[in-house]
């Protein structure tokens, strides 16, 4: 993929990635600290430039949430670099990091906090004024279409769908640089999954985003760009206009086929 004249707003630079739990195995009450270490990430370079809407897609296992993890510094490489606005994400705390770059899970909870509290949160972490609290909360309010009824509703009175698009709300409101999503749609119906996109398409929202997703549909109609993994490899970064979409989805069945037949 050619690279625009702009610089790299994140640069991944030859990350691997091996879970601790997969560096030693114990049998009995011997460990074999000399097994293979199993990746989950293996020598993976790309950049994100600002303004990028790039979808991650690959079968179960491909390594996305894990380059996820690592985008927002949940976990660290087990080799290679990342950066963020050319400065190393060792030089960066992880409290300024998140607060630049979002994730979104795709399990997301409330902790134990009122629709109200779980909007107004992310701001008054930043020492935001009330009267601006107020006013971005009004605004994306709005824009997805929450029920005032909602407001004072906890996690446990809201229906998975409804806790999910609070949880978009929120990300969207705390206004990061780059927001991370992990299959955001899940819980989503159809008209919210469309709304969700466009909003995300709009001015005034997270400026670059990535997503994870397995529905192809959608990112077709949403992203410039495309990121596909197999088995922890980064083996295609396109264009979404050079992509042939019908190749893609065949390539992710047989890599999803293939991998149900190596576990059965």
């Amino acid at each position: 993929m050619i690279s625009p004249t702009q610089p790299a707003q994140i640069r991944v630079d030859r990350v691997s990635f091996a879970p601790q739990l997969f560096k030693s195995v114990k049998l009995g009450r011997r460990a074999q600290p000399n097994l293979p270490a199993y990746y989950s990430l293996r020598d993976v370079s790309f950049e994100v430039f600002q303004g990028d809407l790039i979808a991650i897609v690959g079968a179960a296992g491909a390594g996305k949430t894990s380059l996820l993890r690592l985008l927002n510094r949940l976990i660290s490489p087990t080799q290679g670099s990342l950066y963020f606005n050319d400065r190393s994400y060792t030089q960066i705390s992880s409290v300024s990091l998140r607060q630049h770059i979002l994730l979104l899970p795709q399990e997301t909870k409330l902790l134990g906090m009122t629709v109200q509290e779980a909007l107004t949160y992310p701001l008054q972490l930043r020492g935001v004024l009330l009267p601006e609290i107020a006013e971005q909360v009004t605004k994306w309010r709005d824009r997805l279409q929450i029920p005032s009824e909602w407001l004072a509703r906890t996690e446990q009175q809201l229906s998975l769908g409804q806790r999910q698009w609070v949880a978009i709300a929120r990300a969207l409101i705390a206004q990061p640089q780059v927001l991370l999503l992990d299959e955001p749609t899940t819980s989503l119906d159809i008209s919210q999954r469309s709304q969700f996109l466009s909003v995300l398409k709009q001015s005034g929202c997270a400026p670059t985003v990535l997503m994870v997703t397995h529905q192809l549909d959608l990112a077709q109609a949403w992203c410039t760009r495309v990121l596909h993994f197999q088995q922890g490899q980064l083996v295609a970064d396109q264009s979404a206009n050079a992509i042939n979409w019908h190749n893609l989805e065949e390539t992710l069945q047989q890599a999803a086929i293939a991998q149900e037949e190596e576990w059965a």
